[in-house]
């Protein structure tokens, strides 16, 4: 049973994992940066501890820092969140060197799933589907060369080491390769440490669909699968389960695939198994597996009823999952909506500034994660998010008039914020109408769209 939790995060998770942890009487233990000093999760966790400067390299990256702080105030047990070192495998070892039982996938697994080349051989042995493509890390361009000389143009290259679309370059024709085969392999090695890529077939015209898994490393079930086909540049910017593109039979073969994938390695704890999928054929593709609890986890919560947070807490503590699959029940649909400090005008880029006014929409079905507040003053060093807006609703259309009216209340002053985008994408004919793809945002909405 696990008594007090470093929450080796920031922001609005780092409040998530806090009122999970205080529903099981577990205590905890806030880091902060010194740009932190004023962060919400401060208050509400039962100790703080300043663990370095604003740069996250020397404080929510700083592993030795992170441990130091665990050990003298007494943790025994490390939540990461997500981001940062959530899927750091020599991170979750040092916890175990130390005795601290680190809340997610034992370190072999992270790194096993964390190398995108080796899970795609484990995604194969366990008999899930992968996109074409090649078998290992290519040797150099010419190996690049001949995948496409068999399966054809476009072409996607990938970082071996990666996540968040960093080291990834769509290759359309022979003529790009080289430039692209080059700035694939820079991103990738500036990111990760480590320019290994890969190639895949480039699927167009498909839907990003993803399954939640939960194992104890004897059992593995599903809650469900979520639909997070909005993106922009690779990132996610609403989410919605379940998937209203899935027939039951196509559904029965996606979720039984990445149980089988979470058995394969006997998974214990939260993890997200990542597929694309083609409507037009109806088949599916193994993309990744996020080994830690995402973003878009609250759409899940909403629909099944459950505290994710609390499950991965009880496995870590060495408990057993607290249901099996047939007890698992799923109610009504939810949507997710990523409030940035982002000018949607101005590419996007961030807005750290002093919130002036904050006032969320409240209500039935709306539910708020955030760590923000009026007077709060938004810090550039980190990711932009300063909330989660979801709603729930008894079928779609319920749930998307909810989103449409939580997100015309929901007055924010000072920041520039994403909430023009998300109104917009919710009166979308496209979005109403599930007419969309992965790059959809990019290639059509947001040339016509006022954000």
């Amino acid at each position: 049973m696990i008594k007090r939790v470093l929450v080796a995060n920031r922001g609005e998770i780092a409040v998530r994992v806090i009122s999970s942890c205080r529903a099981l009487g577990i205590e905890t233990v806030a880091v902060y940066s010194d740009a932190d000093r004023s962060g919400r999760w401060l208050t509400l966790a039962d100790r703080a501890v300043c663990i370095g400067p604003a740069t996250a390299a020397k404080s929510y990256l700083a592993a030795p820092a992170l441990i130091s702080a665990a050990l003298g105030t007494g943790c025994d047990a490390v939540h990461p969140g997500y981001g940062f070192l959530a899927e750091n495998a020599e991170f979750a070892r040092l916890c175990e060197e130390n005795a601290i039982s680190f809340i997610g996938p034992a370190p072999d697994a992270i790194a096993q799933m964390g190398n995108k080349i080796a899970a795609r051989a484990i995604a194969r042995k366990a008999g899930v589907p992968t996109i074409p493509g090649s078998e290992g890390r290519l040797a150099g361009i010419d190996a690049a060369r001949r995948i496409a000389d068999e399966g054809g143009y476009p072409l996607l290259l990938k970082a071996a080491a990666g996540g968040g679309g960093r080291g990834m370059r769509v290759v359309r024709s022979e003529r790009e390769l080289g430039e692209r085969f080059a700035e694939a392999e820079s991103e990738a090695r500036a990111a990760f440490g480590d320019d290994a890529l890969y190639a895949e077939r480039f699927l167009e015209g498909v839907r990003h669909i993803e399954v939640q898994l939960a194992g104890d490393g004897r059992d593995v079930i599903h809650l469900g699968e979520r639909d997070c086909t909005l993106q922009r540049r690779s990132q996610k910017l609403m989410e919605e389960a379940p998937s209203v593109v899935l027939d039951s039979e196509v559904r029965e073969q996606l979720t039984s695939a990445a149980v089988a994938l979470g058995k394969r390695i006997n998974y214990r704890s939260l993890g997200t198994i990542e597929f694309v999928y083609e409507p037009s054929s109806k088949a599916f593709y193994f993309l990744e597996m996020n080994t830690r609890i995402q973003v878009e986890h609250p759409v899940t919560e909403m629909i099944t009823g459950l505290d994710l947070v609390a499950e991965q807490l009880r496995i870590a503590g060495g408990e057993s999952l607290s249901l099996q699959q047939n007890d698992v029940r799923m109610s009504g649909h939810a949507i997710e909506c990523r409030i940035n400090a982002e000018d949607p005008e101005r590419d996007f880029r961030p807005s750290p500034a002093a919130i002036e006014a904050w006032d969320p929409p409240s209500g039935e079905g709306i539910r708020i994660d955030t760590h923000a507040y009026a007077g709060y003053t938004i810090p550039p060093f980190y990711d932009s998010m300063i909330a989660k807006l979801i709603v729930w609703g008894e079928d779609r259309a319920q749930a998307l008039e909810r989103a449409r009216s939580a997100v015309a209340g929901f007055r924010i002053e000072g920041p520039r914020t994403t909430l023009g985008l998300h109104a917009n994408l919710l009166r979308d004919s496209n979005v109403i109408a599930n007419q969309t793809d992965t790059t959809w945002v990019e290639r059509e909405f947001l040339k016509t769209a006022v954000a």
